[in-house]
């Protein structure tokens, strides 16, 4: 079977069976075994499909995925993330859009713990969005500022979806987790800066209101008896990958017993807590390993039957520069981020896109980190953004989804302008994990 007839056949039931609403990694799944029977030798193939889905989970790169989301989930349950929150907001200072502001630094910090948009941006609207209201707020510098500092969560390690790309797509994790780390912080700038400049532009969208008046003295107290505790968590996750101290797998155990020190210097741990984060990431890691073995097993197919080396020939044959064939890679991400979710992306883009851009001659770590802004710009992508919907649901009633969706454009806009900087000068990405060398 020629190479195109191959992809043809694997991608054309892959959108039929998406089309019908089976959920995707029982999709992938059906497709492998489609697949392993006709390209694998029939029921010999079954039998190496089995043990392909096997060895597709048994992967000590994956061993960072549940411990990441073990972190947020004791942070979400414990009610860590609301006290962090009240903490920032004291050492703030009257500001142009002060609460705007205080949601997109409070992402960021909760990013470093969480690593899950919905989390944060759950966290976020129940604490901000009702005083937003009381302020006088415009939907635009009260949801839109909320819903887009979720999608830090991506961006700030740990980051379960960096460590699911980096684990499928054979990129060093401890290098993209410290690849991410200067692009997020880009991307939390443009949108604090976005803040301050419309805000002083047009102060109606977020009135000035008088605050209590903090003193240093204060301020330096709440820093180190409520700031400086998330540092512990920074350090364990990022300082011990950078260091060399632990690999991701170490850092990411390291985490987890942050977070529970961090819950308890909160007053926040219970055994309450800690069954319930237990339990909510047994049922999200089973879900993720379901989209594992799909995903890889689903790439080897393609790989044995001569698709992406087909694919990748004629791609690199085309009289275009390879940059052409890269920007050609991220506008159909942009396009599969307004109907998808990240994992389906990455599962479907992967298998294809690396191996295309490797043979281009590009840093496959680069491109791995302007692959994840990207995706994670998908989350507030209109008609389907995930992380607008969530931000619909603990709306209050009169906000509707369009309402979110219009304000949560600016900010997309300018992740995309982070993530053409990192295209354009790929130090960005690439200077923490240069250090590690």
């Amino acid at each position: 079977m020629e190479w195109y007839f191959a992809i043809l056949l694997m991608f054309g039931l892959l959108v039929i069976l998406m089309g019908t609403g089976m959920p995707i990694s029982f999709a992938f799944i059906f497709i492998c075994i489609i697949g392993g029977y006709i390209f694998w030798g029939g029921e010999a193939g079954l039998e190496q499909l089995a043990m392909s889905f096997y060895s597709s989970v048994t992967n000590y790169n994956f061993l960072p995925i549940p411990l990441f989301i073990l972190m947020g989930d004791i942070v979400f349950t414990s009610g860590s993330g609301t006290r962090l929150i009240d903490a920032i907001d004291q050492i703030l200072g009257k500001l142009p859009g002060r609460l705007s502001i205080l949601a997109i630094g409070s992402g960021v910090l909760l990013g470093t713990m969480i690593g899950i948009s919905g989390g944060s941006i759950g966290i976020l609207g129940k604490v901000l969005v009702p005083e937003m209201n009381r302020r006088g707020y415009s939907r635009a510098m009260s949801i839109g500022p909320i819903v887009s500092s979720g999608t830090l969560a991506i961006l700030i390690p740990p980051s379960a979806l960096a460590v699911f790309l980096g684990a499928v797509a054979q990129v060093s994790i401890g290098k993209l987790l410290l690849a991410i780390i200067v692009p997020g912080l880009l991307v939390a700038a443009l949108f604090i800066g976005y803040i301050i400049i419309r805000c002083a532009l047009n102060p109606s969208l977020a009135p000035n209101y008088d605050i209590p008046k903090v003193s240093v003295s204060q301020k330096i107290r709440v820093i180190f008896t409520q700031i400086a505790p998330v540092v512990l968590v920074i350090f364990a996750v990022i300082g011990s990958v950078f260091t060399g101290i632990a690999t991701p797998g170490e850092s990411a155990a390291l985490g987890v017993i942050a977070c529970y020190i961090l819950a308890a210097l909160y007053r926040k741990l219970s055994w309450e807590t800690i069954m319930v984060s237990a339990q909510d990431t047994i049922h999200v890691t089973v879900m993720i390993f379901f989209i594992v073995v799909g995903s890889i097993t689903f790439s080897r197919i393609l790989a044995t039957t001569g698709a992406i080396s087909g694919l990748i020939s004629w791609a690199t044959g085309l009289e275009v520069h390879p940059v052409m064939l890269v920007i050609a890679t991220q506008l159909i991400l942009i396009f599969l981020g307004a109907f998808m979710d990240p994992a389906s992306i990455v599962m479907i883009t992967v298998p294809v896109f690396f191996p295309l851009v490797k043979a281009l001659g590009y840093d496959t770590l680069w491109f791995a980190v302007i692959s994840l802004i990207n995706i994670q710009l998908g989350l507030i992508s209109p008609p389907f953004g995930m992380d607008c919907f969530t931000m619909k649901a603990i709306a209050p009633a009169d906000v509707t989804l369009g309402d979110v969706l219009r304000s949560s454009m600016p900010f997309m806009l300018l992740g995309f302008l982070a993530m053409t900087l990192v295209m354009i000068f790929p130090q960005i990405g690439l200077f923490l994990p240069d250090l590690m060398q």
